[in-house]
This record gives C-alpha cells, sequence and structure tokens, in this order.
C-alpha cells in the first residue's frame, strides 16, 4: 500500500434533509441508513482503507461529533480525528488539513471526499482513485471525479469540460450551480457535463501552491500554525484562530479560479444519497416498489413508499403512495416524496 496516499475525510455536516433520523446532534453519517449493518461512515472508511493506509485517513469533523467518530471507527487513533471548533465551510478545513499532512509528508497525495455517499462498485472505485493519484503525482493537477448523469438532476451541481479535449482526464471549462429543469436537459444534451460529487485529488503541494495563489490571507493565516502542527500546541492555536477563518467553499475559494483542474468521469455507480428519495432509489423494494427498513408492515394499496422505524414495529399503511414514513423515538414523520426539498426549511421552522 502507498505510504503517500493519504484521504481527507468530510464528516461534519448535518443532513437536515434525513430528518428525523439525522440531527445535528447525531447526522446521517453515523446512521445505517441502508439496513447493511455498517453506518455511512462506516461503510466509507472501509471502501478507503483498502487504498490508503488506514493511518492516512484523516476525519475531519465537528467538535460535538469526536467521541462517535471515535466509537465508530475503532481502528482509528485520536489524533486522526481533525475537530473543527466552529464551521466555516470546506475551504479552511481542507487548508487545515492540508498543512497538517504536508509537514508530516511532502510528498503527499490526497483524496477529499464526502464520509455519507454511496458507491456500489468498490473496484472501480479503486482503479478510478489510483489512476487520479497517479496523474496528480507527475503533475500540477487540481482534479476531481465527475459522474455522467443519468437524468436531468436539478439536486446537484455539474463539471462542464471541454468537449474537444479526447483525453481521458479533460480540462474543467467551469462549474455549475444546481440548474432549474431545463437547463439540466441542456447540459445532459451537450454531453460534456458531469455530475459534481464533491471528490478530489490532489498533491499536498498543488492544493497548498492554489491557497497560496487564490487565497493569500487564509493561506497566510494558517501557516502561521504550521510549527505547532502535530504537537500538543496545535489545539490551542486552532481554537484561537480558526474561528476567524473566512467562511467559503472549497469550489469558490479554489475550484472556480483556478486554470489547472481536471475531470475523470467515475466508472463507478454513485449516490449522495443527499435526500429520502435518493436512498428510496437505492434500496430493495418489495412487489409494490415500497422500501422497508427495519420495519414490520401491513400494506394495503400502499406503493413506491420509505417505510423506516426503530426495533421492527409493526406499520399497516392502507392508500398511501409515493410518501416517506418514518418512526423514531418521538417523531413521526409522514410526508410526501414529491416535497421532499422541503424537509430542511421544516426543521429550520421547528428550530431542531
Amino acid at each position: 500500500m502507498n505510504k503517500n496516499y493519504y484521504a481527507i475525510l468530510m464528516a461534519g455536516g448535518v443532513g437536515s434533509r434525513f430528518w428525523p433520523v439525522s440531527t445535528a446532534e447525531y447526522p446521517k453519517q453515523f446512521h445505517d441508513m441502508l439496513g447493511t449493518g455498517e453506518t455511512l461512515i462506516q461503510k466509507t472508511f472501509s471502501r478507503l482503507s483498502q487504498i490508503i493506509p488506514k493511518e492516512n485517513i484523516l476525519i475531519l469533523t465537528n467538535e460535538s461529533y469526536n467521541d462517535i467518530v471515535l466509537e465508530q471507527l475503532p481502528s482509528v487513533k485520536p489524533e486522526q480525528v481533525i475537530l473543527e471548533p466552529a464551521m466555516r465551510n470546506t475551504a479552511p478545513c481542507i487548508l487545515y488539513a492540508s498543512l497538517k499532512i504536508k509537514k508530516q509528508n511532502p510528498d503527499a497525495l490526497i483524496l477529499v471526499a464526502p464520509s455519507d455517499h454511496w458507491i456500489e462498485d468498490e473496484m472501480q472505485f479503486a482503479a478510478n482513485l489510483k489512476q487520479s493519484f497517479n496523474y496528480c503525482e507527475t503533475q500540477d493537477t487540481l482534479m476531481t471525479l465527475g459522474i455522467l448523469p443519468t437524468f436531468p438532476n436539478t439536486g446537484y451541481g455539474y463539471i462542464e469540460y471541454d468537449k474537444l479535449d479526447s483525453r481521458l482526464i479533460k480540462k474543467v471549462v467551469q462549474f455549475r450551480e444546481k440548474p432549474d429543469y431545463k437547463t439540466a436537459q441542456k447540459f445532459i444534451q451537450s454531453r460534456n457535463f458531469l455530475w459534481n460529487a464533491g471528490i478530489f485529488i490532489w498533491s499536498a503541494t498543488s492544493i497548498l501552491k492554489a491557497f497560496e495563489s487564490f487565497q493569500p490571507e487564509m493561506y497566510a493565516h494558517f501557516l502561521n500554525g504550521f510549527d505547532a502542527y502535530n504537537t500538543p500546541d496545535e489545539k490551542a492555536f486552532i481554537a484561537e484562530n480558526y474561528p476567524l477563518a473566512e467562511n467559503i467553499s472549497i469550489d469558490y475559494a479554489i475550484l472556480e479560479k483556478a486554470q489547472n483542474v481536471f475531470v475523470l468521469s467515475a466508472t463507478f455507480d454513485w449516490n449522495d444519497l443527499g435526500t429520502w428519495g435518493s436512498l428510496y432509489d437505492k434500496l430493495d423494494k418489495d412487489e409494490a416498489n415500497n422500501a422497508i427498513v427495519n420495519a414490520t408492515v401491513y400494506l394495503e394499496n400502499a406503493t413506491h413508499n420509505i417505510i423506516r422505524t426503530e426495533g421492527k414495529k409493526l406499520v399497516v399503511i392502507d392508500g398511501l403512495r409515493d410518501y416517506i414514513i418514518v418512526d423514531k423515538e418521538n417523531v413521526l414523520f409522514i410526508y410526501p416524496k414529491s416535497k421532499e426539498q422541503d424537509i430542511k426549511k421544516i426543521v429550520g421552522k421547528l428550530s431542531l
């Protein structure tokens, strides 16, 4: 196993669209959303550890999730968990983690990946990742893995690449925000757009060079703590300085400005598991196309629903189609799948 391979596993999100299972206290990456016996972060860590040494996988998360991470990933040492004292989006945390890795290994090649995505063909994932690492080892490149669109999805960002580029790894023209349906249709028809999966690969040298060029203030701010990183002094420096960093995503901070961004069209199946509907798509269904997790059910005239309970609770349903039915502790949630994008608003109104 290549000791220069590292991963930054992003595990700080709340996943509010999966309420009431996912909450601020215990978000979706720490739940067994697929009913497989493993939580999403456990599945992701297992997948990465087939390619990347376990000790080189850093978990980037909020301070309040430290104990959960260590409980669910017993092979991870406390120093591998990078704790954010404040939420500042993805750019500051990636810069911080990259500086830590650079200090430990100047030749490091880094994968940045979400902890809560679903990837089925792990062999193809490994092949794509190694291909990307090999490319970034010799090129000053910021790489991303794009997903070939299967329909005009309005819930994903898109990556536009150079249509005339005949290489397998193609130059990115621009990143596009989540489109409306007509725009998404045009993207699909253009045949040079990929879904943005938020999976990035680069050398520590290349990403830090990019931060120095495009975010000089942020770079200088975190570089001030370089001597403290990976020492007992790190915690105090981060506690004082991290909350002062700008709240900005890696896309806005770096990727939309850099000219050396390239994309590889992934050859594995992928789903970001961002909503109940996306989870429904990946679960096994009964003869009436109901997806059932942990529940015992008696169904009449009920089709295309996702039904989830705790402890094999008996659920009796008659006359529902395309609904989300979730029973968790003191919450019973019954909501149309067609309105799932509004769940985040409901959580906000309920002050949860």
